[in-house]
């Protein structure tokens, strides 16, 4: 009987003892495991990083996520992948980062339509739904461009024709997209009912221009610049509240009676579950670029105008800019 109650207690003690070493070895994996995850965040990035473009390849956004990408890579140490992700009004590309390994290597990189898109009813989605690092550039340079052998001189002409002829201005535009918005946005203003039509996006705009399908195009000034140099297009003016140092001799809308207003913002975004010390590192590395006197020279051959606004100061302005959205589309 001793000799049993000896064997029980020797087989407790083991069992004791193995459990003591097996909750040893958990807390040690568990700590190593937490250490490699600070470990990670600290010396992020480690590998390539893919930026998402909600748009095709020629475009506006495409072109200035690329020039952004080069200085990025600089300051990250890593390189930096565009990759282009069409469908939907961007809401495709948009889905494809909120999809992604919250990691910080997968970013969003798009526009004031991310906003609309919500408005419109496409998508629930907006930039709400992601963790921001920040407004890297802004764009005042939104206009109406027409071939250089149209019969409208200036936004005036254009307005008091489309008065007198309802429907008859054929405007392209990608329906639901920022430059379909303006476009509500003047015949609200004037009274006046244009020929809206789809064709897509930025490259097919400008496409659907040269070969004398539309009248007019809502585009991007820095994106048709090489156009206004050849003397293949002409301006009609630009949406930004006072003239643009960029572009001084490109008279407002406002200035020609039309209250009409538009500046385009390009930000950055992650998955809402990125640490935060990721987000706060890619975001420093997007501010010290877009102070980076060599890009900011580069971007402005775009006539775009390089300004980094913070992760809280650009919930703030997008969130305000949704407001002023949302009363455009119910008047």
């Amino acid at each position: 009987m001793k000799k049993f109650i000896k064997g029980i207690s020797l087989l407790v003690m083991v069992i004791i003892v193995a459990g003591i070493f097996a909750g040893c070895s958990q807390s040690t994996s568990k700590g190593e495991e937490s250490g490699q995850e600070s470990s990670d965040t600290r010396n992020y990035p480690t590998k390539p990083i893919t930026v998402v473009v909600p748009a095709g390849a020629g475009g506006d956004t495409d072109a200035n996520a690329r020039l952004l990408g080069k200085y990025l890579e600089k300051e990250l140490g890593q390189q930096v992948v565009i990759s282009n992700v069409t469908g939907a009004g961007g809401t495709v590309g948009a889905n494809e980062v909120l999809d992604a390994d919250p990691d910080g290597y997968t970013a969003l990189f798009f526009h004031n339509s991310l906003l609309l898109n919500r408005i419109m009813g496409l998508t629930q989605d907006s930039y709400d739904s992601f963790k921001l690092a920040g407004i890297s550039l802004l764009d005042q340079g939104n206009t109406f461009m027409v071939s250089a052998d149209s019969k409208f001189k200036d936004l005036k002409e254009m307005v008091e024709f489309a008065r007198d002829n309802p429907a008859e201005v054929s405007i392209a535009t990608e329906v639901g997209g920022f430059t379909h918005l303006q476009l509500l946005a003047l015949q609200k203003d004037q009274g006046i009912e244009l020929n809206i039509v789809d064709v897509g996006g930025a490259a097919e705009k400008v496409t659907a221009l040269l070969g004398g399908h539309v009248d007019i195009v809502p585009t991007s000034l820095g994106l048709v610049k090489s156009y206004v140099e050849s003397g293949d297009m002409r301006s009609l003016g630009i949406m930004a509240s006072d003239r643009v140092d960029l572009m001084p001799d490109i008279p407002t809308f406002v200035e020609q009676g039309v209250n009409s207003e538009f500046e385009k913002f390009f930000f950055f975004g992650f998955n809402p579950d990125t640490p935060d010390e990721i987000v706060e590192a890619f975001s420093k590395a997007v501010e010290n670029v877009v102070n980076d006197e060599a890009y900011v020279k580069e971007a402005e051959k775009f006539l775009v105008t390089p300004t980094f606004i913070n992760p809280d100061e650009a919930f703030d302005y997008m969130k305000q800019t949704e407001e002023k959205y949302i009363e455009i589309n119910k008047e």
